[in-house]
């Protein structure tokens, strides 16, 4: 495809194709609701979620509108669909949508902070990489950051400490022996699965969500083909 395309689907879902990839984000969606819950003035944040900020039920806090709440809540769920660095903070403060406080509606509202300094955010896939990984081998590449479990699986030896596990969790074990999975050992700090089970700090936030394969694309880049960022 030679020419930058464009196509608006549902609430706002936009996929722009170029020679060199797919963008796929919900920039217009984000800013309408932005707009809807009054947060146009209010200042960005770097992450979705304050790090190490316990939400519980907040039983003796104050009640707010539920209805407000959960009007809130649906969007952020919906923008999960090109922003996977949402999914954690969203689907934790759903959880508290049958009697919301004050506490709760205040960690929404830093989730729209973050988007607001985060509106062309989107989920990029560049040709080359869909290209690799149609001649890719056929086995599947799993990621531990426990070196003892990936030696457990590989060894065909069964070590004595290991035989009380339960034979439904040597699976994986047999996928590897059958050559369907490949296991690669990955330190912690490059483990994308943190960034859907945790609040974390801004610099490990941002490297992870670039790992995911999330780009910021201003309407301006999106009039020219996209070029490939160096990893």
């Amino acid at each position: 495809m030679s020419m930058m395309g464009q196509m608006p689907f549902f609430l706002g879902l936009q996929i722009s194709q170029s020679p060199r990839g797919i963008f796929l984000n919900q920039s217009k969606y984000a800013s309408e609701i932005i707009k809807k819950y009054g947060l146009l003035n209010s200042n960005s944040v770097d992450t979705p979620m304050v790090e190490k900020n316990k939400l519980d039920e907040d039983l003796q806090g104050k009640p707010v509108d539920a209805t407000l709440y959960r009007g809130m809540i649906g969007p952020l769920m919906y923008l999960t669909s090109s922003r996977p660095d949402l999914i954690y903070a969203a689907c934790l403060y759903a959880r508290y949508q049958a009697k919301p406080t004050g506490k709760h509606l205040n960690a929404v509202k830093w989730i729209f902070q973050y988007l607001k300094g985060t509106i062309n955010m989107g989920l990029c896939w560049s040709s080359k990489k869909q290209k690799s990984t149609a001649i890719s081998s056929t086995e599947i590449p799993l990621y531990f950051d426990n070196k003892s479990s990936i030696a457990l699986c590989c060894n065909n030896v069964q070590h004595s400490r290991a035989k009380h596990i339960d034979v439904r969790n040597h699976f994986i074990k047999e996928q590897v022996e059958n050559r369907i999975v490949e296991l690669y050992f990955v330190r912690t700090e490059y483990q994308l699965a943190d960034i859907f089970t945790k609040p974390l700090p801004r610099e490990r936030f941002n490297f992870l969500i670039k790992k995911l394969g999330m780009r910021s694309m201003s309407p301006k880049t999106l009039k020219r083909p996209t070029e490939e960022e160096d990893e």
